[in-house]
């Protein structure tokens, strides 16, 4: 299951952020400086014909793209429900998985601990997105390739993806990477053809120029999740 949060960040309750960091950081005084930088916050709204609203404080969230924000959000999750199923997390990008030989078993596990997670994320005032959560199976039994799971949350069977894309990177049944590497292939040549215009007689940039170009636009590209599919 890849799950999918709805505004992750802006969706921190400061409250329960609050108490959550005051049982992992000792000094109050820091908790309270924390919270001041990311709680202390308003807005109006303004429409186009130049009205404003009144002044609203925000009671949720974190900044987005500040240094602090995914580590007050990895603070905020900390403290998942045990499940049968494994959890991974890297920031809001969480999945949960379950080995077994047996379908039904498989998905019975699974949609008990999505309900589970679903309890919680509702108590901490998180919520996932239904249209935007997958299922997808990894397995090379042929004679079921085209066979879905059936996971459910309240009572509805969550999209299953047969090749869905988690940190950049697609999967696909028996993990070959391939669509993943054809992606990265395309992406790669147009990048290639850039650069190759850059060093024609018409541009004749530097080595210089075209070493950091390089490793900017086709180096990083082309190494990342490299691990993964090597």
């Amino acid at each position: 299951m890849f799950v999918d949060l709805t505004a992750a960040y802006g969706t921190v309750w400061h409250r329960g952020l609050t108490c959550k960091m005051q049982q992992w950081l000792p000094d109050r005084h820091m908790v309270h400086m924390i919270m001041e930088m990311f709680g202390n916050r308003s807005f109006t709204l303004k429409t186009g014909n130049g009205k404003r609203s009144s002044l609203r404080r925000l009671k949720n969230g974190v900044l987005e793209g500040s240094v602090l924000a995914p580590l007050l959000f990895n603070i905020y999750i900390s403290d998942l429900p045990t499940t049968v199923s494994r959890k991974y997390a890297y920031a809001d990008d969480l999945a949960i998985t379950h080995a077994d030989g047996d379908w039904q078993a498989l998905e019975g596990v699974l949609s008990k601990d999505m309900a589970t997670v679903g309890e919680y994320l509702q108590t901490w005032k998180l919520k996932f997105s239904t249209t935007k959560t997958v299922s997808t199976a990894f397995h090379l039994n042929n004679k079921e390739a085209k066979r879905e799971l059936k996971v459910k949350h309240n009572n509805e069977i969550l999209r299953f993806c047969s090749e869905p894309k988690y940190l950049g990177v697609t999967l696909d049944r028996s993990l070959t990477y391939r669509r993943h590497l054809e992606s990265l292939r395309k992406k790669l040549t147009s990048r290639v053809a850039l650069l190759r215009r850059l060093a024609g007689s018409g541009w004749c940039a530097g080595s210089t120029t075209l070493r950091i170009a390089t490793l900017a636009l086709v180096h990083s590209t082309a190494e990342y999740c490299a691990p993964v599919w090597l």
